[in-house]
């Protein structure tokens, strides 16, 4: 019987993010995910979970700077200082939070730049991740996001990610299969 877990950074808009927790419960979704915890702590977030009865299935890494146009910053070189902060304080949010995954958005590649360079350093911060992640019981997972919608986007289909998942070598790594990407870069799901 499959499962259903309700995107709080989708759903339910009419609603403050920490409002959104007990609309989800309302409405009988038993899960959650959502992008982006590091706006609030985690054990406010725990709080939130624990009061509506729901388990966190996942959350992104940091993504960078969304002012300044990021959208994940994993294939970006000279950002792997910053990923590696992200991806520790990512298994201490997951330490409370209780999730067993968390999900890597790899970022655009930047106009001009060397998509070999920026395929290299994405794979690098993959296998980083997931060594990281290893130890916490922890599973990285690589989300294709569609470039209909994110130009640019360095891993865009699932068979990409597929591949890059599999060259990582990493027993705790995944794929997060997005229908909806999929569907957009016109594969039949």
């Amino acid at each position: 019987m499959p499962r259903f877990a309700a995107n709080l950074g989708f759903l339910f808009p009419e609603h403050a993010f920490t409002e959104r927790f007990g609309a989800c419960a309302a409405a009988g979704f038993g899960a959650v995910e959502f992008a982006h915890p590091w706006d609030l702590e985690a054990r406010e977030i725990a709080e939130l979970l624990e009061a509506n009865g729901l388990e966190l299935v996942n959350f992104n890494l940091p993504m960078g700077d969304k002012a300044a146009g990021d959208f994940g910053i994993a294939c970006l070189p000279g950002r792997e200082e910053e990923f590696r902060e992200g991806v520790a304080r990512a298994i201490a949010y997951a330490a409370v939070l209780g999730n067993e995954r968390v999900n890597c958005i790899a970022g655009k590649i930047p106009e001009g730049a060397d998509p070999a360079l920026a395929r290299a350093t994405l794979l690098a911060n993959l296998r980083y991740a997931a060594r990281e992640f290893a130890p916490a019981g922890l599973t990285l997972l690589l989300e294709p996001i569609n470039t209909v919608d994110v130009p640019g986007f360095a891993v865009a289909r699932p068979a990409e990610g597929a591949a890059l998942i599999a060259q990582t070598g990493a027993p705790n790594a995944g794929l997060q299969y997005d229908i909806y990407h999929a569907a957009m870069m016109g594969e039949d799901p």
